[in-house]
């Protein structure tokens, strides 16, 4: 009994530590090409799409509306979210460019699971899922480095639930600002320390599960400690790394 304690002690130290390696590997890491240029991809296969237009906080697909496209990000960021039945809101991911979302309608989801708002003014193409299962079908090349795409997005989506289930509220702040900056959210390229535009608290808040009073009590903490700098903007410094890791 007492080994089998033991087990389960070192399972929950490991599942608790798997998000903060994760972000730890990516803040560390150079800057790298993406193994999946989704432009080249698009452009390649002659991908029938129309570009789209989207102002800031503007609504481009609610939950239960029908789901008929993929869309993927050239500029700007999008937040997906859930609505649960007694109206409680949670921020299942928040995207940039280069990133592909609505995917789930390739899956025969016939209607959309989630809400997807623009955060920042955006600019998408839009694809009809037809036009989507035809060209995965006929470029197998393509269709393999799509899915190891989407494959690496579920892993992301996974940490995030390890992240939700085993850390503290303060550790997931940490790790969802310094994922944001690294991974250029807003941006074009991917950059340690980059300054991201107005995100919300209630989006933050949103992100981790938790209240906007204890992200705020947080942010000002990061702050004072010089984690964090406001500036005309967000700057994320490395250094928040060190809440992260620290257990």
């Amino acid at each position: 009994m007492a080994t089998r304690r033991k087990r389960d002690v070192i399972e929950a130290s490991a599942n608790r530590a798997a998000p903060a390696v994760a972000v730890a590997e990516a803040v560390a890491a150079p800057t790298k090409k993406p193994a999946f240029d989704a432009q080249t991809f698009l452009d390649s296969a002659g991908v029938a799409r129309r570009v789209v237009e989207f102002r800031r906080a503007e609504t481009i697909y609610s939950q239960g509306d029908p789901a008929k496209h993929v869309i993927y990000i050239q500029k700007g960021g999008v937040q997906l979210s859930v609505i649960s039945p007694t109206g409680k809101e949670a921020v299942v991911a928040v995207l940039g460019p280069g990133d592909f979302f609505g995917e789930s309608s390739l899956a025969g989801h016939s209607v959309r699971i989630g809400t997807a708002t623009a955060l920042t003014p955006t600019t998408a193409l839009v694809i009809d899922k037809n036009e989507m299962l035809r060209v995965l079908h006929a470029e197998h090349d393509l269709s393999d480095r799509f899915i190891s795409y989407v494959l690496a997005r579920n892993i992301r989506i996974e940490e995030d639930l390890i992240d939700q289930l085993f850390n503290s509220s303060e550790k997931r702040l940490a790790r969802a600002l310094l994922l944001l900056a690294r991974y250029g959210r807003f941006g074009k390229q991917p950059q340690p320390h980059q300054k991201l535009p107005k995100i919300s608290q209630e989006t933050l808040a949103g992100m981790i599960g938790t209240t906007r009073s204890r992200v705020n009590f947080f942010m000002n903490k990061f702050r004072k400690l010089g984690f964090i700098e406001y500036n005309g903007g967000l700057r994320v410094n490395n250094s928040l790394l060190t809440v992260v890791l620290h257990d």
